[in-house]
């Protein structure tokens, strides 16, 4: 490329050779190195930041392990810095200007609030923002607010009077449950409105990761602290559908599942298993499935266009939201005019889903997007448990929706009516939503904690492109 068409151009030493070292307007850095091999950087995907020490220009970046040039996302990422030697004083100064020039037309984030989780999945958040975090956060110059959570709903509580003008951002170092508390908190704000457009990042560092995972997962990438920290570093977004979840006056505003039957008993009951990280999904499963219960109950729905042969046709009654004294007042769509479905049990399992991935093992909604306006529902009513326990293992790449046993379909509205186990009317199960219990019936683990809901009718709500995300994409 002629050097009148790059928007830097100049002379450096690199190891002790001289090479041209350039900018071009699509954001690539070029040079030679000391075996006059062609070296790349991209400035949007791989750049984290440049400085001066005296005549040297000092550029720190996330590269592929193969160190190829602008590489693709095969390999690992790895920060590496490089140092350049310049003419003068005035050409380091030049040379800096341009590139910093370059990526702050990029509109990256140069302030974040950070919610660390020490107590979250395998207790490695602290260690994951030491190691992953805090140093590719210097790398980039942003500078953060650091908050460890104390306690359940911590988040949620910081998250709803924090001054979000002060930030670019809020960064989330653990599970689902850190960016669920955060996402609730701003819906009760005052200004949700304006709160909700600031973007949400999350880095892996709990039992499920689900969010993070189908974020990743979208763009090709592996789900670790490091890809999850380009993401944001790059200032990409998204948004992401929300839903409502109601019952009388009690609310819940849900970002990546809801579960009742087999996938909540595993979610909540393994809790004991805790100390074994996700693989306590695996062993309780088996458990489950060779001891399966069943619930009676009915789901009723409104279908996604293409999916309104599934159940029977049925008309619902409505418990209309009560209104907040402030805050975001939930979906306005008028239900009752909408054409409802109806399935009746017994169920195994009822599963709503938000996003592709339950967890980063479980593909629980091969088909779900983060923003169109619809659920992902997934039932299972009958079912062998050898099939089950195959159905289970294919979990891990989505095929489970393709079984006779599984009906997948994807829904606007859902109204859950739980009931009993089958054969034993004294014992009823657990509505999880987001890796937190919702609502816990009779002779259930732990019946006797509160919980936010009865085990009785909810109603649950999308609505479309609510929330913000920090996406590789």
């Amino acid at each position: 490329m002629d050097q009148q068409q790059n928007i830097l151009y100049d002379e450096v030493v690199v190891n002790g050779k001289e090479t041209a070292f350039t900018l071009s307007p699509d954001g690539i850095l070029r040079w030679h190195d000391h075996s006059n091999v062609l070296r790349c950087l991209s400035v949007e995907r791989e750049v984290l930041g440049v400085s001066i020490a005296k005549q040297q220009i000092v550029i720190r970046s996330f590269v592929e392990t193969d160190g190829s040039c602008v590489s693709s996302c095969a390999g690992g990422l790895v920060r590496k810095t490089f140092v350049f030697q310049a003419s003068s004083d005035d050409s380091a100064r030049n040379m800096c200007d341009k590139i910093q020039g370059y990526m702050d037309s990029l509109v990256r984030p140069k302030k974040l609030f950070l919610f660390v989780n020490p107590f979250g999945g395998r207790k490695s958040a602290s260690k994951v923002f030491t190691d992953d975090v805090k140093p590719i956060l210097e790398d980039a110059n942003i500078e953060y607010t650091l908050q460890e959570t104390k306690y359940q709903l911590h988040a949620k509580e910081v998250a709803h009077d924090l001054d979000l003008t002060k930030y670019d951002g809020i960064l989330c170092v653990s599970g689902d449950g850190i960016l669920v508390e955060v996402v609730n908190g701003l819906l009760e704000r005052k200004d949700w409105q304006v709160a909700l457009k600031i973007p949400i990042g999350v880095i892996p560092a709990g039992t499920g990761n689900g969010m993070i995972k189908s974020l990743l997962d979208s763009a090709g990438q592996p789900c670790t602290a490091a890809y999850a920290m380009l993401a944001v570093i790059q200032g990409h977004k998204r948004s992401l559908d929300v839903a409502t979840i109601w019952q009388g006056q009690s609310r819940f505003f849900s970002v990546l599942m809801l579960a009742w039957g087999l996938i909540a008993d595993i979610d909540i009951e393994s809790e004991q298993y805790r100390w074994m990280g996700s693989a306590r999904m695996d062993l309780y499963g088996l458990q489950r499935i060779l001891s399966l219960r069943k619930y009676n109950g009915c789901i009723s729905f409104v279908p996604a266009p293409g999916f309104e042969d599934a159940g029977e046709p049925t008309s619902a009654a409505v418990e209309p939201l009560t209104t907040q004294h402030h805050g975001y007042q939930g979906p306005k769509l008028d239900l009752g005019t909408l054409i409802w479905r109806k399935l009746n049990g017994p169920f195994i399992g009822i599963w709503l889903q938000n996003v592709a991935w339950g967890s980063e093992n479980a593909m629980a909604a091969p088909n779900a997007k983060f923003d169109d306006g619809y659920l992902d529902l997934i039932v299972m009513q009958e079912c062998p448990k050898i099939r089950l326990m195959s159905l289970m293992s294919e979990m891990s790449n989505g095929q489970y929706v393709r079984s006779p046993h599984v009906l997948y379909i994807k829904v606007k509205a859902v109204i859950l009516e739980p009931g009993s186990r089958t054969g034993d009317s004294t014992k009823e199960g657990i509505i999880d939503s987001d890796g937190e219990v919702l609502a816990r019936g009779k002779g259930t683990y732990k019946c006797h904690l509160n919980s936010l809901m009865r085990y009785d009718k909810l109603q649950i709500v999308l609505d479309q492109g609510l929330a913000t995300l920090f996406t590789p994409i």
